[in-house]
């Protein structure tokens, strides 16, 4: 039998098993061979993070936490990697990404500050958290407090010095 499997916009075919017959497959194992098999080539939601910021990298692990029994949600892009490629996000350069959070959506677009992270929460399941961020009252204090912490977080994190010129170098002592 065959079928056709949506995946975001990206359609997929693949030989299914018709499960009558078989039997023994149960649903959780056939979910696991649909994303495995038709999952697009990259996640709906593409999260730049800073791989060298402490804070970030805590954060982060936090989300890859929430998402465990999601795989392939959302995909973390490490932009501190030599090997970070702009062009493979919309054009998102180091140096943009250094400055504030970008979050790259399901449709292809990019969102920056406290946008970029309520797309984020809402991907991992905290949509509640994305929602207060972006509520009218409390937007303008994230807003604020999110700049602050973007303008400082170099120095805040002991890495002002190594961050000067280019690229951030990783501290070696």
């Amino acid at each position: 039998m065959l079928s056709r499997v949506r995946v975001g916009s990206v359609a997929c075919v693949r030989y299914a098993l018709n499960s009558r017959a078989v039997g023994e497959e149960s649903p959780a194992l056939r979910t696991h061979q649909r994303r495995r098999t038709c999952g697009p080539q990259h996640a709906g939601v593409k999260v730049l993070y800073d791989g060298l910021c402490p804070i970030c990298v805590t954060e982060i692990r936090f989300l890859r936490f929430l998402q465990r029994n999601q795989p392939g949600k959302v995909d973390f892009v490490d932009i501190s990697l030599s090997g970070y490629d702009s062009e493979k996000n919309k054009d998102v350069s180091y140096e943009m990404a250094m400055e504030e959070m970008h979050v790259i959506d399901e449709k292809d677009e990019v969102h920056r500050g406290i946008p970029a992270f309520a797309v984020m929460y809402s991907a991992v399941g905290l949509g509640w958290l994305s929602r207060l961020m972006m509520w009218s009252p409390v937007r303008p204090l994230m807003d604020k407090s999110y700049a602050v912490f973007a303008r400082n977080r170099l120095k805040w994190t002991g890495r002002g010095d190594e961050c000067a010129k280019g690229r951030c170098q990783k501290k070696t002592h």
